[in-house]
């Protein structure tokens, strides 16, 4: 389902936070679950992975995150205080150590001057510590481009935070 790399980078991932005691837990908007997928797909991952919330929606962010309407309506869903708030609430809503969240314009539609196509917001946070943010322009690789890029964006985010 994956390539061999990405599920290389899945492996190491989950071993090292195994070695660490963390479980990891993602939120989802633009990768629609792809970044619990790959993780899920390496048998014995369930020692690791809490939960995953895909909010592909502006409601789902919402009502599964708490992230709040008044932060969408001014930021927009595609936003560092967006992506922040959905990593912290993946945080709050678990019982995961470490939680990524990513949110951004997939296309190949949906973009605009100001958020374009490859445009991606992600944050990861780390429970009774800070979240990073890390904001993405991959540019129009394609939908399965960006998003897999986004996917190893994410699992490279995780390892930092482990360190």
């Amino acid at each position: 389902m994956f390539g061999p790399d990405l599920e290389g980078q899945a492996t190491a991932l989950l071993q090292a936070c195994r070695e660490a005691k963390f479980m990891v837990a993602t939120a989802e908007s633009c990768t629609g679950g792809l970044i619990a997928g790959c993780l899920t797909e390496i048998a014995g991952s369930s020692d690791v992975v809490d939960r995953g919330f895909v909010t592909y929606s502006n409601q789902a962010k919402n009502t599964m995150l708490d992230v709040p309407m008044t932060l969408i309506d001014r930021h927009g869903a595609v936003s560092e205080p967006v992506a922040r708030a959905m990593a912290e609430g993946a945080i709050a809503h678990s019982d995961a150590d470490l939680a990524v969240a990513v949110t951004g314009v997939a296309g190949p539609g949906g973009g605009t001057e100001d958020k374009p196509v490859g445009l991606v917001h992600l944050a990861c946070a780390r429970r009774g510590g800070e979240t990073l943010h890390v904001e993405q322009h991959y540019g129009d690789l394609g939908r399965g481009g960006i998003r897999e890029a986004t996917v190893r964006t994410a699992f490279e985010m995780l390892a930092r935070q482990l360190e």
